[in-house]
């Protein structure tokens, strides 16, 4: 069968690979379309250190199942959480498999999920009735930003800042207005800004135009917002996030710098700060997004810049590496 495959850094091409052999308990899936994300990006530039080559691609799924079982029957349209998880790791033991210490995510540590049929473990599979194939190939990235707004505890009486609007803070965007709060979406490019406003941002921030802690200090009163999540990874942005939170604060990096970043630590002692890292998504982070994409809570034709086919796709990818300000979320329809 067809697969997109990342042979080295910026060589990505259709092979031919082997068809899968479902094992007990997994589900045979029809492929129908999968997005592309940062980490397909970095490991396209060579930027991703968890990533080997050759590497199929892809972690964003939308598909159909073509073999089910008494639960999940064949013709069921489903999303899949990419993500393994051993049961034995501290991570894993709290109950936070998530950040498990030996995780494999599709399209990274094994290969991924652009091919035309996958086998997975049916407990790593979302079903719907109700949400088109475009809707399911979204909930993977959503659940991340939601990852994040959870290890926020935003509440509806929080203001919630989100340093970048594409596709992952999008998905904190989309999560801390769900849960009711103030939120305050920070971009330098104004499409971005108008989908984090259809997200449901109540105020949005134009970085090369506007003086974001002055904004951010007029938005709060002076305060600062609750909670502060990092989407974009850059010294500035996390150090901008500890020093403009609000004394006793939530602070969330999703993504990490790629390089050191300096602090003045007095403001964690000062503040009293919670500073948090979020990593991936649990089953919960899932369903929220489900819920909210069938409540019609995010706008998925604004957010979602090109769809290509399977063939277009690795060309996409080098035009994506050469302007990647001018995506937010590409997806590949594997069948025409």
């Amino acid at each position: 069968m067809k697969a997109l495959s990342l042979l080295d850094t910026g060589n990505a091409a259709i092979t031919e690979i082997a068809e899968p052999q479902p094992s007990g308990g997994d589900l045979l899936l029809k492929v129908e379309m999968v997005g592309l994300c940062g980490t397909d990006l970095n490991s396209f530039r060579g930027r991703n250190p968890l990533i080997t080559y050759p590497r199929v691609l892809g972690h964003e799924i939308a598909a159909t199942v073509i073999e089910g079982n008494s639960n999940i029957a064949a013709g069921t349209q489903v999303t899949v959480s990419p993500y393994t998880s051993c049961g034995r790791c501290p991570s894993c033991l709290r109950g936070r498999e998530n950040a498990c210490q030996y995780n494999q995510t599709f399209g990274v540590q094994r290969d991924g999920a652009i091919t035309e049929l996958l086998s997975v473990p049916s407990t790593k599979v979302y079903p719907s009735a109700t949400l088109p194939l475009k809707h399911l190939c979204l909930v993977e990235p959503l659940t991340v930003g939601f990852h994040a707004v959870a290890r926020g505890r935003v509440t509806s009486t929080d203001v919630v800042a989100i340093f970048g609007c594409g596709g992952i803070g999008l998905g904190a965007i989309a999560g801390a207005a769900f849960r009711g709060a103030r939120t305050i979406a920070i971009d330098l490019d104004d499409a971005k800004l108008e989908t984090a406003r259809l997200a449901g941002a109540t105020d949005l921030i134009h970085s090369s135009r506007e003086d974001v802690r002055a904004r951010l200090r007029e938005i709060t009163g002076g305060n600062g917002p609750d909670v502060m999540i990092e989407a974009i990874g850059l010294p500035e942005t996390f150090r901008l996030a500890v020093e403009e939170v609000a004394f006793t604060g939530r602070v969330v990096y999703i993504g990490y710098a790629k390089e050191p970043v300096a602090y003045e630590t007095r403001l964690f002692v000062q503040k009293e700060l919670d500073i948090m890292g979020s990593r991936n998504a649990l089953p919960v982070d899932f369903l929220e997004v489900m819920a909210m994409l069938d409540a019609g809570r995010f706008p998925v034709d604004e957010a979602v810049t090109a769809v290509v086919s399977l063939d277009e796709a690795p060309s996409m990818l080098a035009k994506w590496s050469a302007n990647p300000a001018a995506f937010t979320k590409i997806m590949i329809q594997m069948h025409q």
